[in-house]
Order: C-alpha cells, then structure tokens, then sequence
C-alpha cells in the first residue's frame, strides 16, 4: 500500500507543485468528524493508484497559509492537481467509489 504523505508549509511546493503525478490533496484537522471518516478511504484510494497517484494530508491547523492559498474554507477539501494546477475540488466527506471516479477523470 502507498503510503500517505504529510505536507507542510515548507514542503507543500517540492511534495504537490512539483510532484511529477497527479495529486490528491485532504485538507483535514485534527479536531474534524468528518475528516476521521474520510481518512480510511484516503488510505485505500492511496493503495489502490499506487504508483499513478501520490496522496498528500495537510492539517489546516499546522499549515494555514496553504489552505488559504487554496481557498479552503471547510475540512475535509480534497483537491487534486496535475502538473501543479488543481483539476477537481471535493468538499465534505465522499464514498470511495465518488472519490474514484473523480480521480479517474483526472489522471
């Protein structure tokens, strides 16, 4: 199973932007309900596109600037990006299956 990466403010750029695959991103914190549920669906997307999909969490709450940046108002916000600019926006909690097709459009 591919493993989902934490990103940072500092690392956001080098782990999302210049990532050579598409992106999924999950704006989450800590604190959210949702985001809990959401989390093991983002784990078993991550392993069912090893190798075709790089997975990246951020936690609003340790990296404000990126959510703002990306005008996140609520958690859970799934972006996707390729080639550094956002494809697709998910706000709220999915099934895996919605967040599937969403991703098969994008890579």
């Amino acid at each position: 199973m591919s493993e989902v990466l934490h990103a940072t403010d500092q690392t956001f750029d080098t782990e999302v932007m210049q990532a050579e695959q598409p992106v999924l991103v999950d704006f989450s914190a800590t604190w959210c309900g949702p985001c809990k549920k959401l989390e093991p669906i983002v784990h078993e997307i991550a392993g069912d596109y090893d190798g075709r999909l790089k997975v990246v969490k951020v936690d609003v709450d340790q990296a404000p600037s990126i959510a703002q940046k990306f005008g996140v108002l609520s958690v859970p916000t799934l972006l996707l990006f390729k080639e550094g600019a956002v494809k697709d926006q998910v706000v709220g909690l999915v099934s895996k299956q919605a967040l599937s097709d969403r991703v098969d459009k994008v890579i």
